[in-house]
């Protein structure tokens, strides 16, 4: 697609790969590009940059917004560590990431409102999300609830820093903040209109294997190292979910398999996470006698401190790598030599951004990569499904049963729209005589059915499907219920809107209303086939007559099949 006179919008745009997508992009002339980053800073400085080498462009062109994505706009602006010290904001965090995703969760979001208020038609993720999430370290937050825990259990008392341990926990798992990350990216990009998306992924090593000789420390292997690949597969193949969705925008993913270098190379003060690495001394005659225990952090001040500070900071000549930090000549010249992470510009990085929006084929798109090397449904497995499905129903046969749903494949709104479709199989036997039949009458014949028959209304109810009943206060349930699911609470209001919930989602439903819904279900799908022209054979048409057999029966698979397709907009988009 065209870049000129698109708004562009660059997530991660102050850091290394952003700045040069930014300028690459600013080649074809868009309209306007909103710079983002974590920092106030950091999007005003990478906005006022850009206009200093474009000066030519009106001074509106480049707007600058800065805050945590991740997050909902209320605390954008809050450094992580405030966030997890603060019991109401970590309980805004828990909520924005274990709850279901509702208008309420989704509008609420950065994201969201980044998204909805700038409305981009394109937009070039550089945000390092893998590091984002994975670096939070969820092993020290586990060590950190063992270890409360531990101290709480032989007072027996309640321990409030057990809370707080595990709320922090909570709030650092990785994949539910994945998840729902990439829940409301692709709604909110739905609803602002976005018509492509490109990622800057990472491998998470640079490239390498699992014999990477890096770490923070840890063991070799390092596991926050690899739990950051982790998340960053994750995340690749949940672009790959996007990408098969028919109303998502095209998405794309770059990949570097490398180290990205640089963005400036200078001799000055040498600092660690924005803050100057202070030089200190340990004279030999205050020298620490191993004994039976190690300090691994010393107290800054006191009589009995074994350093002294010299009061000046580290300096050297550095290379300044962007979002992985500063090296020495010697770290930058060990990590990139052949057969390490070696290194990739971030102007390759950003040419081949822009070819792939201008639907240039650069060969490094990982989800056309995954879309070519999945393997996807097969000729011969469509060849065998009618045998199959022969061979199931000669089986019902002979054992006189009926295979409706055992709710094991899930979800429980597949086992309720089976259930009742073949309680109007059972009722009615085909289409036809329901579309002859008015609603009321068909919620009493079903109601019969399910008094009548206790086998058929032991199977439904045993899987956890619930029947309510056309009074809609009566329900006839088992011990388990599928939905509402249970999380943690076992009693829940009722209210009519919930009511109406958990019947969509997994309750079989003999209201009359549900009835007049399975008769304009029949109808949509007998005036589908009615377009069809007479004498039309050629293959643009699936669902014909014939697959319907001329509608004289009722088939539940097919029918559901043609709803979670039509009604709920769940088609395949790719073979």
């Amino acid at each position: 697609m065209d870049i000129q006179g698109k708004t562009v919008l660059i997530l991660g745009g102050w850091g290394l790969v952003g700045s040069a997508v930014c300028r690459r992009t600013m080649e074809q002339n868009p309209s306007r590009m909103i710079v983002t980053s974590l920092l106030r800073s950091e999007a005003e400085e990478a906005v006022e940059k850009l206009r200093k080498e474009f000066p030519r462009v009106r001074r509106g062109l480049f707007i600058p917004w800065w805050g945590n994505i991740f997050v909902r706009d209320s605390l954008k602006d809050k450094d992580r560590a405030e966030i997890l010290n603060g019991e109401k904001f970590r309980t805004m965090l828990i909520e924005d990431m274990l709850e279901d995703l509702t208008d309420k969760v989704l509008h609420r979001s950065s994201m969201y409102q980044l998204l909805t208020k700038y409305k981009p038609e394109i937009i070039v993720d550089c945000v390092n999300s893998a590091t984002a999430i994975a670096y939070q370290d969820v092993f020290q937050m586990a060590r950190e609830v063992l270890i409360a825990m531990n101290k709480s259990r032989p007072s027996g008392k309640p321990d409030t820093k057990l809370y707080e341990a595990t709320e922090r926990l909570i709030c650092t798992l990785y994949i539910p903040q994945l998840v729902r990350h990439v829940q409301i990216l692709y709604q909110s990009m739905n609803q602002a209109g976005t018509d492509i998306y490109v990622k800057i992924g990472t491998s998470g090593t640079g490239g390498m294997g699992l014999n990477i000789p890096y770490t923070h420390s840890e063991e070799r292997p390092s596991r926050v190292l690899l739990s950051k690949s982790a998340i960053a597969g994750a995340h690749t193949l949940l672009l790959f979910l996007i990408g098969r969705t028919p109303d998502a925008p095209i998405t794309k993913e770059i990949k570097p398999a490398a180290a990205i270098a640089w963005k400036k190379i200078s001799f000055g003060e040498i600092k660690r996470r924005g803050e100057p690495i202070m030089l200190v001394d340990c004279p030999p005659e205050k020298g620490v006698p191993l004994k039976e225990k190690l300090e691994i952090r010393c107290s800054v001040s006191g009589k009995n401190t074994i350093w002294e500070s010299l009061g000046e900071p580290l300096k050297s000549v550095f290379i300044d790598t962007g979002e992985n930090g500063i090296f020495s000549r010697g770290e930058f010249e060990a990590i990139s030599t052949p057969g390490q992470m070696e290194y990739v510009t971030p102007e390759e990085i950003a040419q081949d951004v822009v070819y792939e929006i201008l639907s240039g084929n650069t060969g490094h798109d990982v989800i056309n990569a995954l879309n070519n090397a999945a393997l996807a449904p097969t000729y011969r497995a469509g060849f065998l499904f009618n045998s199959a499905i022969k061979k199931m129903a000669k089986l019902e046969k002979e054992h006189d049963v009926q295979s409706v749903a055992f709710e094991v494949l899930g979800p429980p709104r597949l086992s309720k729209l089976l259930y009742e479709a073949h309680l109007l199989e059972l009722g009615f036997n085909d289409m036809k005589t329901i579309m002859q039949t008015d609603a009321r009458t068909i919620s009493k014949r079903l109601l019969a059915l399910v008094q009548e028959n206790q086998k058929l209304r032991a199977q439904i109810i045993s899987i956890g499907i619930p029947i309510l009943l056309p009074d809609g206060k009566t329900l006839l349930r088992g011990p388990e219920i599928k939905i509402p699911p249970f999380r943690g609470i076992n009693e829940l209001e009722i209210s009519p809107k919930h009511v109406d919930l958990w019947t969509h989602d997994g309750w079989v439903d003999l209201r009359v209303s549900n009835m007049q819904r399975w008769k304009d279900r029949f109808h949509k799908i007998m005036h589908n086939v009615e377009l069809i022209p007479e004498g039309e054979t050629s293959s643009q048409f699936l669902r014909t007559r014939e697959y319907w057999k001329n509608f004289t029966e009722i088939d539940p698979g097919k029918i559901v099949g043609w709803i979670f397709t039509e009604e709920d907009q769940g088609m395949r988009m790719k073979a």
